[in-house]
């Protein structure tokens, strides 16, 4: 099999990099797939091919973060080199943050049909559970709804592609109810690297490490989380340390900087900024829990997986999307009220201080990453590409 996968790949920062390098990298591993043509955006630097089989990438360089061009040098770039089937990893603000280059990207599963091209289209979130003033889209009614309407005819174009595969299952449903669609199908996030079963700690060391991870300033908000330590250390003779592990969102530029200067007094307080691949497994492995400040959410999140692929305990916001991840795929943690940094500062206590109930966690949350590896995922797409149908997805899924 010759199959392109287009999406944004190290060293880029584009949302869903991390995500698309280990896809390619599973995808490469496969006996079946001889050959991967990765449709990737440009970058000033040479593309991150560190893996086993990397001899099988053909890297196609064709298209810029808020470019309007990336329609048509997309659709060329697959047209010249003629895969047999192409795979999208895609969210909706994918090819840019602004409105326009983003909505004639989502145009491509679309345009490819067109042309005769089947293809599979993994969709990390859909407009209808994105709440667009938390995720820094716009507060003005008539906007939303502006918004929504385009986003409709957007789903549209991606429905067209043979076949939609979404990461959970109230998705499916959703998409299946409102387009009146038979395509779209559950494929698990999947957990990116598997490391040996980790060394549990008895006991944790002297300072404690709280760690969040990803790109922060709107559904994620982290002055909950300090104030959440803070009570905890007005409580307690804990010694903990907050470590805000990435980036500002590219909607809220300028927030990480803006929650230093406020929060400046506090001690043990470390912004890492951007973790490089190299360095995530050391950002874990030394926490001793990874908390979730989202207020909201736009799909299932890779931190969940990575986190229980290291073995951690979490604390997870009452929300429905990220609870169904949870119930869906094994996973464990405590719940806070994501407006409330006395709940969640209750969440995080109750772990820190209890040693076994720390563990019980950590080894259900490893046991439930290691249930879906991306090779196993990859498989699971392999399967979209014959005639899908739930019988096919569920003998790989067994």
């Amino acid at each position: 099999m010759k199959l392109g996968i287009v999406s944004a790949f190290p060293p880029s920062k584009i949302t869903l990099t991390e995500y698309g390098y280990h896809l390619v990298k599973n995808f490469a591993s496969l006996e079946s797939v001889d050959e991967i043509l990765l449709f990737c955006d440009e970058t000033s630097e040479a593309k991150v091919l560190d893996f086993p089989h990397s001899d099988k990438v053909t890297v196609v360089e064709c298209w810029q973060f808020n470019s309007y061009y990336n329609l048509n040098k997309v659709t060329k770039a697959v047209k010249k080199h003629q895969p047999d089937k192409v795979l999208f990893n895609l969210q909706f603000m994918k090819f840019g943050d602004k409105k326009v280059a983003a909505a004639l990207g989502l145009m491509l599963p679309k345009a490819l049909k067109a042309r005769g091209f089947e293809s599979t289209v993994l969709i990390h979130n859909i407009l209808e559970r994105v709440d667009l003033e938390k995720a820094g889209f716009t507060k003005n009614p008539l906007l939303k709804w502006i918004y929504n309407s385009i986003g409709n005819t957007l789903t549209k174009f991606i429905l067209s592609a043979q076949t939609v595969a979404v990461t959970i299952p109230k998705y499916k449903t959703i998409l299946e109810n409102k387009y009146k669609k038979d395509n779209v199908v559950v494929i698990p996030h999947g957990t990116f690297e598997i490391p040996k079963v980790p060394d549990y700690p008895a006991t944790l060391g002297a300072t404690k490490k709280v760690m969040t991870f990803g790109k922060f300033g709107t559904y994620k908000k982290i002055e909950i989380l300090i104030e959440a330590v803070e009570l905890i250390r007005n409580r307690t003779d804990e010694n903990i340390e907050i470590v805000i592990a990435g980036t500002d969102n590219p909607n809220t530029l300028g927030y990480l900087d803006a929650v230093k200067s406020k929060y400046r007094e506090v001690s043990q307080l470390t912004f890492t900024g951007y973790v490089p691949e190299e360095d995530v497994e050391r950002i874990f492995t030394e926490s001793a829990v990874v908390v979730f400040p989202y207020t909201s959410t736009t799909g299932s999140s890779g931190v969940l997986h990575q986190a229980g692929s290291y073995g951690k305990s979490v604390v997870i916001p009452n929300i429905q999307d990220l609870k169904e991840v949870i119930h869906d795929e094994g996973y464990r943690g405590e719940y806070f009220d994501p407006h409330s940094a006395e709940s969640l500062a209750d969440a995080i206590q109750a772990i820190l201080t209890n040693d076994a109930y720390r563990l019980e966690l950590e080894k259900a949350n490893y046991q439930a990453a290691t249930a879906y590896p991306m090779t196993r995922v990859c498989q699971m797409y392999l399967a979209t590409f014959g005639y899908v149908t739930e019988t096919k997805i569920n003998k790989v899924l067994a």
